[in-house]
């Protein structure tokens, strides 16, 4: 925008209140205030989201509550602001100039406004509740699309002219990125994500419009396509014939819902490509760039995806291998495309390939691009915000419109006097300088690093800037067109929060996040002169000053929060003028200013603040509330004598009408309290009252509000500073003068004339200083290289400089003052060193002379220490390292314990049975028994529930079947073939127990009961299943139960014989002592798999760690050693009886036969002399020695062989009994793998039936959606019938009116010569000649320029365009209606009626052709719902034959059972396994059944013979049976005659008898009586009858019982007959002769002929006897007399 131009602000709103000034009447003043109100100039900010052309000259973007617009020629802004919050998206469209944009808000709107004229068209209200994400306008028409976040994900069309929506539709869950309608064709609308895209079809029938859409297939990542398989009816899925149908996953899932319609597995998931950008082609085709790096083309019709090959150049492009498009645009012959990297590339595409070429190279990376609407121009968005425009044309130009700031705007403040120019700082560290009156950019510098604050300095050109490191970097703004930094002061190392200058620049006061706030010499020529600093507390909120002319202190307030109590602390404090004359004196060596120097007072609030300013006449202190919206005055007290901390107490409060936390700050005149918040609202107020008289809406409380605002010194110019939103807003005074302007101009000029010696003075050291660091830029290399080598000279110089040069100011005041007390006492140093040093050898003496003296004087080392508090610090620090070690491994092993016990809870407690094998005593054998665990009381309800239930049903079977014995009973005389049957069935009821090989296991070999097993040939329903399912986990549980009740016993025999083992080995190791053999025991062990319990348990001997013992538990083991010595020493000396047995008898009081091995007979004396020297006495007893030693060896002979014999007795016995248990233990082990058999066999049967159940499930869930699946096509097939009708029906409607038109026409025409009779033919001609006649239109040369550069050419069917080529015509026929046109000879009336005549039939024909493409339209909208309805009925039928086939497969399913069948091995030998499963037609029978059918067969050709052999004895006797017919035929006759004549009487004798007896009922009684009589005697016979019969049904059961075992033996033997028949008959075949075979065949075919000629005579026969009988019963019935009335 040019300095000077004006901006256009509709919509904004002040509200007006009256200010006040100070020292004067403030009811003067009410008339000039009242007309003051603040207006938007200008607004700067960068685009964030994408930029859009509104004309050819204009663009447009968003940010914050605005929308700027930017005239690329002549860079002029205008800006709309949205009144109710921020803008969201924006749209525009060029052929009717309009913008559209949504707010940000709860139920947003979207606005339409006009350019440039920013007219309000119209305003959308749709049912949206949080927010708009996308916005597109149609290229023809006017229609407008829209896209919304959650709740509703809702794409609607809208007529924006007439304010309706047209149609809509949701898409929960759905996100879109991108939006457009298809230039050439506005029925088409796409929309693109990351992971879709989306081709939406408008169909539109009159005034009716239809959303329809259509998903694009897009490839895998690597760019190729995979064949998808319908996942409703699949057709690949192979038919298993053995496990049943096989389903679609959906229905393995149990999906019934739509949810089945897409469900995949995540195996066969793939990751598709990622689209980020589309573009329109003329061909209404559609280019896709991905993530990936690949370009897709995808057809407009078919959406057919076709992936673009890249055509490789020979030399390889640098950044060219893999290309990912952020933003996409067509061109001619291909598209312009953009990266990361800062390139436009120019992909040329050729059919189905493209090639890459280099097109523009920007600066920063190209976020957006789009071309200008007569292309010729393409804009192009960078990602920080800046814009560029390239033109084309012979020499195409690059022209920058807009140049971004790195960053929103962090700072912002006015250059001194504040009437022209003004900085804003990024958190980057970019500078900028700007006009005020223009925004325009006059400079830039970055100091490249993070930066918080700005501040500009009020007496001089210069500023600071505050960073995160802890630096102010001071800056001159002499010269504003080059801004340098002069001057970098490093106050500490945390961040700078807060820098303000006071009001009359004399210091510059610096917060940081420490809570110490630094006082700076302002002035550049002092080299900004760290005077000191004071300390506060770390959360401080804000620091404001007082300066004024008249007085020679400055004041400061501070505010900072006390989080901990709830309340806010103010702290302020003074500063002399005079402080750098004297800085020294008011701060110590650590460079802290002293407290009582500057006067600083502490105040406390009750409430907490966000913002605190102090007025300037120093009496009050303006707060703004945190926690309520209030604006508050607080007075000082007037004697600051106090201590401590005072509580200041509200005086004045106002309602601030604003929310959220707030800032303050006052003018420069100090009148104006200007007040901004969360909601941005600014508001300036009257310093007195407190009441708004000034109110401007600049920022959204969407955006956070306003972060800051910065007032000039005169007043006229304010800037305010978004949070969020980077939008920066330029306030200006509308309507403002009288006294209050000229109250703050004065002042600002007595303020001004005042400083303008400082400012002089200063601009000239900064002029100075400028020049100087010219030249130090411009010093030859040789000095900066002898500078370079004086500094390498000493590296310990250099490392000094560099630490000094990273150290803080506050580091360096901090070690200047620890030099100076190191300098102060380093005498006192010296001499409390000598005497350490000193005391440390007296000390090392003392302990010298302690090694030398004795044990008992001899001192501990801890006691030579002096230090005894560090002694102790460091025993602590030990104690508390040792505890810490010890809680760590406590927890580690409490840990350990835990995870044990849920071991042990698990895999050992809970097990009712534990788990333990048994071992043999000689052979490998292991045999383990089951672990088991109890059974839960859910599982035990579930058995006694179902065995209950089975006992129910046994009962029903047994009464059922004492019913049919009992009728079978009644119906045994009548039919005897019937009581077979019945009595078959009742055999069959009986035996209730399955056979093994039918059962399917051999769990009846364990003596389980399986009489309540259902047969598997009976499981058709899920309760049948459900129940065996129960019962077989009883039986395994039953099974295993009785197996380890069984190696219980066996367990219980293994420890048996180790105790007998044990018990014997005793016997045996005293033989062997006695023997002194050198033979080892065999002594059996249990093992720790037998005995699994001794894992849990650990041992001694298991721990190798020592045991930690403490002391007094050690001094206790010692004593309880010492006194059981000394008792066992006490009793033996006691003990006289034991110690005189010990050495009289040798402890024992009798000689044990043990002891024969060890006694030897004493040696005499004398046999130690010669034995010549013997005597006679001697010899006799040498002789009796010699004697008892034979005897004694004799003994000891004796005994050892009977010790021998007995150890080996003792050694066979052990090796027998272990053999015998080793022999039982193998026996066991066979039980065991029959019973891990059986357990297999029911857990196989057990999943058979789990797996039918769950093919039930999916069989029923597939049925489930299949019929929902058809709810749900029925609905839409009810919905396009629907559709179809009322299409017909507004068709034929609308086709009346065009043939009412049409026919209207064909009238205008044919009445052209009737209207004109009345004037001569040859006119008539001529005027229909001209009636019939029709002008040209023209186009503009500018549509030819723009066909040449736009590749799309004219839009098609806009109603834009139809409406101008109407206008067009309508001026044509006014041309061709003047009256230099009429021809020669006609009356001007008669000219006059002809042109109202022509121009009414050229708008009938205007008319006639609107309609007839209304309806081509509605013809197409009714043939696609049409067709949409038929492919519906194809679906519907298509759904009932899948139904259909689906139930078969269930109906199979269920009947076709899966048994398991026990066979022995061998009896199964098939090479080809498949053979079995190939017998389709095939049934599982059992023999028995074969047997009784085959004997049942034999007996009935028996009973045949039999009877034909009586049909001929019948025959023989038929004519002595017709001679007795004829005579009972003349008996008959006779009868009937007798008949006849005892009906011819009158009175019966049962009526003579009424009449003549008189006691005719004592009668009656009697016969009655008889008759009961004999009626008891009947059923007494019947029922002695009856027993008969059961006896007799009992011995022939029985009978039968035998007669079935003896068929059952003969059956045997008739097959081993069979099988030596079949042998002979092979022998026959192979040795026989043809003539054998022939006689046999004879034979047989004369049997086959005598047993037809039989049957057919017994045919015959028995037709015969039917008829006979039937002529008895006949004859029968006509013998019984018939009683008729007379």
């Amino acid at each position: 925008m040019e300095r000077g131009s004006q901006s256009l602000v509709p919509g904004s709103w002040v509200r007006e209140t009256p200010p006040m000034a100070q020292g004067r009447e403030r009811e003067d003043l009410a008339f000039s205030v009242a007309t003051a109100s603040l207006s938007v100039r200008w607004v700067q900010a960068f685009p964030k989201q994408n930029v859009h052309f509104v004309n050819d000259n204009t663009i447009c973007y968003p940010s914050g509550n605005y929308v700027i617009f930017i005239n690329i020629k002549t860079k002029k802004k205008t800006v709309l602001q949205c009144i109710n919050g921020i803008v969201g998206v924006v749209a525009t469209n060029v052929p009717y100039e309009v913008v559209a944009f949504s707010d940000r808000r709860l139920k947003p709107l979207i606005y339409v406004y006009s350019f440039p004229g920013l007219i309000r068209r119209t305003k959308l209200k749709g049912n949206v509740l949080l927010d708009y994400t996308l916005l597109a306008f149609s290229y023809c028409g006017t229609y407008l699309a829209s896209y919304s976040t959650l709740p509703e994900f809702e794409l609607a069309l809208w007529n924006w002219e007439s304010n309706v929506i047209l149609c809509k539709k949701s898409q929960p869950g759905v996100d879109v990125s991108q939006m457009s309608f298809n230039p050439m064709n506005w029925h088409q609308l796409c929309l693109s994500s990351p992971s879709s895209v989306t081709v939406w079809t408008i169909e539109r029938s009159n005034q009716e419009h239809y959303f329809k859409s259509k998903s694009v297939r897009l490839p895998l990542e690597d760019g190729s396509f995979f064949d998808e398989t319908d996942v409703i009816f699949p057709h690949s899925l192979s038919k298993d014939p053995i496990y049943g149908p096989v389903l679609p996953l959906s229905a393995v899932a149990g999906l019934v819902g739509e949810e089945a319609e897409t469900f995949r597995p995540k195996d066969d998931v793939y990751p598709l490509l990622h689209p980020t950008m589309h573009c329109w082609t003329p061909t209404s085709d559609l280019y896709v760039g991905c993530e990936e790096g690949h370009l897709l083309m995808i057809s407009g019709d078919t959406l057919k995806v076709t992936v673009l090959t890249k055509i490789e150049e020979s030399p390889p492009l640098d950044r060219r291998n893999l290309i990912n498009p952020v933003t996409l645009v067509y061109q001619k012959e291909g598209v312009l495309t953009s990266g990361i990297d800062g390139l436009v590339y120019s992909f040329i595409i050729k059919d189905s390939s493209y090639r890459i070429e280099d097109f523009l190279e920007v600066e920063e990376p190209v976020e957006h691009m789009v071309f200008s609407p007569s292309y010729k121009m393409l804009l192009i968005q960078t990602e920080k915000g800046s814009l560029y425009t390239y033109t084309f044309g012979v020499e195409p130009t690059l022209d920058k419109i807009l140049d971004a700031c790195d960053g929103k705007f962090q700072a912002i403040d006015f250059i001194t006097p504040g009437t022209k120019q003004f900085m804003t700082l990024t958190y980057s560290g970019e500078i900028c300088v700007w006009w005020i009156e223009d925004c325009a950019c006059v400079s830039k510098i970055s100091l490249n690093t993070p930066a918080t604050v700005l501040a500009c300095c009020p007496s001089s050109l210069s500023a600071a800037v505050g960073t995160m490191d802890g630096s102010i970097h001071f800056l001159s703004l002499h010269n504003a067109e080059s801004p340098q930094v002069i001057h970098k002061a490093f106050l500490s190392e945390s961040p700078v929060q807060h820098l303000i200058y006071d009001q009359r620049g004399l210091y510059l006061l610096a917060g940081t996040s420490e809570g110490n706030i630094f006082i700076i010499n302002a002035n550049p020529s002092s080299l900004f002169q760290i005077l000191g600093f004071t300390e506060v507390s770390k959360d401080i909120l804000q620091i404001s000053t007082v300066s004024l002319l008249e007085t020679d202190v400055v004041e400061v307030l501070v505010l900072f929060s006390l989080p901990e109590t709830g309340r806010s602390r103010l702290e302020i404090f003074t500063l002399p003028t005079l402080l750098p004359q004297v800085s020294a004196s008011f701060a110590d060596e650590r460079g802290r200013l002293r407290d009582e120097l500057i006067h600083k007072y502490l105040y406390e609030l009750e409430h907490t603040l966000s913002s605190a300013v102090l007025d300037f006449q120093s009496n009050q202190i303006f707060g703004f509330c945190d926690q309520v919206p209030y604006i508050c005055s607080y007075p000082l007290p007037e004697e600051q004598e106090f201590r401590g901390v005072y509580v200041l107490k509200p005086h004045q409060k106002v309602q601030s009408k604003h929310y959220g936390p707030g800032m303050l700050c006052l003018s420069s005149h100090g009148l104006w309290l200007i007040t901004i918040a969360k909601c941005g609202i600014l508001c300036i107020r009257d310093v007195y009252t407190l009441e708004t008289f000034a109110r401007c809406r600049s920022h959204s409380h969407q955006g956070h509000g306003i972060q800051s605002v910065r007032m000039s010194m005169d007043g006229q110019h304010i800037l305010v500073n978004g949070k969020n939103d980077g939008t920066l807003v330029y306030l200006k005074w509308k309507r403002f003068g009288g006294n209050v302007t000229n109250g703050i101009l004065e002042y600002c000029q007595k303020l001004l004339t005042a400083l303008s010696n400082t400012m002089d003075e200063e601009s000239n050291y900064l002029s100075t200083a400028a020049r100087v660091s010219e030249d130090m830029d411009s010093e030859p290399e040789c000095a900066v290289s002898q500078k370079k080598s004086s500094i390498d000279s000493s590296q310990e110089e250099l490392s000094l400089s560099v630490k000094i040069k990273e150290m803080s100011w506050i580091q360096q005041k901090n070690q200047e003052a620890i030099k100076q007390e190191v300098k102060l006492f380093s005498e006192k140093r010296k001499e409390i060193k000598r005497g350490i040093k000193s005391l440390a050898k007296t000390i090392l003496n003392m302990m010298e002379e302690n090694e030398t003296v004795d044990k008992i004087a001899k001192l501990d080392q801890n006691e030579f220490g002096l230090d005894l508090e560090e002694l102790e610090r460091l025993r602590n620090e030990s104690e508390e390292e040792v505890a810490k070690m010890r809680k760590d491994i406590e927890m580690h092993n409490l840990a350990k314990r835990y995870l044990a016990d849920l071991i042990k809870e698990e895999c050992w407690n809970s097990m009712l049975v534990k788990g333990r094998a048994l071992k043999c005593f000689h052979i490998p054998c292991v045999v383990e028994n089951f672990p088991m665990k109890e059974r839960t009381a859910e599982d035990l309800q579930e058995l006694k529930k179902v065995l209950q239930q089975k006992k129910i049903e046994t009962e029903c079977l047994k009464l059922r079947k004492e019913i049919v014995e009992v009728q079978s009973a009644v119906t045994l005389v009548q039919k005897h073939e019937e009581d077979d049957e019945e009595e078959d069935e009742d055999k069959r009821l009986i035996n209730t127990n399955l056979p093994n090989y039918l059962l399917g296991s051999l769990s009846t070999d364990f003596g389980i009961d399986t009489s309540l097993l259902s047969s598997q040939l009976e499981l058709h329903s899920r309760e049948e299943k459900i129940n065996q399912i129960i019962l077989l986990k009883d039986i395994i549980y039953k099974v295993k139960t009785a197996f380890n009740n069984e190696f219980d016993v066996t367990y219980k025999q293994k420890e048996f014989e180790m105790a007998r083992v044990k018990e014997r080995n005793i016997r045996i190791e005293e033989i062997i002592s006695d023997l002194d053999l050198e033979e080892t025991v065999w002594e059996p062990e249990f093992e720790d798999c037998e005995k699994p319990e001794r894992t849990l348990v650990v041992e001694n001997r298991e721990i190798t760690a020592h045991k930690h013992v403490n002391p007094w538990q050690k001094a206790k083991a010692e004593f309880i050693v010492t006194r059981e010595m000394e008792r066992w020493l006490q009793a033996r000396s006691s003990d006289m009886r034991r110690r005189a047995l010990m050495d009289m008898m040798g402890g024992v009081l009798e000689v044990k036969k043990e002891d024969i091995l060890r006694m030897v007979i004493p040696q005499p004396a004398f046999m130690s002399r010669p034995d010549t020297v013997w005597t006679e006495e001697e010899r006799k007893q040498y002789k009796e020695y010699e004697k008892k030693v034979k005897e004694l060896n004799e003994e000891r002979d004796k005994y050892k062989k009977s010790l021998e014999a007995e150890l080996k007795k003792l050694q066979n016995s052990i090796q027998e009994s272990t053999h015998n248990f080793d022999e039982l233990l193998k026996r066991l082990f066979e039980r065991r793998v029959k019973a891990e058999m059986v357990v297999n066999q029911e857990e196989l049967k057990i999943n058979n039936l789990i797996f039918s159940l769950l093919l039930d499930e999916e069989l029923s869930s597939r049925e489930a959606f299949l019929n929902n699946y058809l709810t749900r096509k029925q609905e839409e097939k009810n919905q396009t019938s629907e559709a179809i009708r009322k299409s017909r029906e507004d068709l034929d409607m609308y086709k009346e009116h065009y043939d009412n038109l049409l026919a209207e026409d064909k009238v205008l025409d044919r009445s052209f010569k009737k209207e004109f009779s009345e004037i001569p033919s040859h006119q008539v001609d001529i005027l229909y000649k001209l009636f019939k006649r029709r002008p040209k239109i023209h186009k503009h040369k500018t549509h030819l320029d723009t066909g040449n550069n736009n590749p799309f050419g004219e839009r098609p069917g806009s109603a834009k365009l139809n409406k101008d080529n109407f206008a067009q015509l309508m001026k044509a026929m006014d041309e061709l209606d003047n009256v230099n046109n009429m021809p020669e000879g006609v009356d001007p009336m008669v000219w006059d009626h002809f042109c109202i005549t022509r121009r009414a039939k050229v708008e009938n024909e205007q008319k006639v052709k609107q309609k007839a493409a209304g309806l081509m339209e509605m013809v197409a909208f009714l043939r696609k719902r049409v067709e949409e309805d038929e492919k519906l009925q194809q679906e519907i039928e298509k759904v009932f034959h899948e139904l259909i086939l689906l139930q078969e497969e269930k109906v199979k399913f269920q009947l076709d059972l899966t048994i398991q069948i026990l066979l022995k091995q061998g009896q199964v030998e098939l090479e080809n396994f498949q053979l079995v499963l190939e017998y389709a037609d095939a049934i599982l029978i059992n023999k028995n059944i074969i047997e009784d059918l085959n004997s049942v067969i034999r007996t009935q050709g028996q009973k045949k013979v039999a009877s034909m052999m009586e049909s001929k004895d019948v025959h023989k006797g038929i004519f002595q049976i017709e001679w007795e017919h004829k005579k009972m035929e003349m008996e008959m006759e006779d009868l009937n005659q007798k008949a006849w004549d005892i009906q011819m009487l009158f009175f019966s004798r049962d009526r003579q008898k009424y009449l003549n007896e008189p006691n005719y009922e004592t009668l009656i009684a009697i016969q009655i009586g008889i008759m009961e009589q004999t009626i008891a005697v009947l059923d007494k016979t019947h029922k002695k009858n009856v027993e008969n019969c059961k006896k007799l049904l009992k011995k022939l059961k029985k009978f039968s019982n035998q007669k079935d075992v003896a068929n059952y033996t003969l059956s045997c033997n008739l097959r081993e007959e069979l099988v030596a028949v079949s042998e002979r008959k092979d022998i026959c075949n192979a040795v026989g002769s043809t003539l054998t075979c022939e006689k046999i065949v004879k034979e047989r075919y004369e049997n086959m002929m005598q047993q037809q000629k039989l049957t057919n005579i017994s045919k015959e026969q028995a037709e015969q006897i039917s008829i006979l009988q039937a002529e008895v019963e006949r004859l029968r019935m006509k013998t019984f007399p018939a009683l008729v009335q007379m």
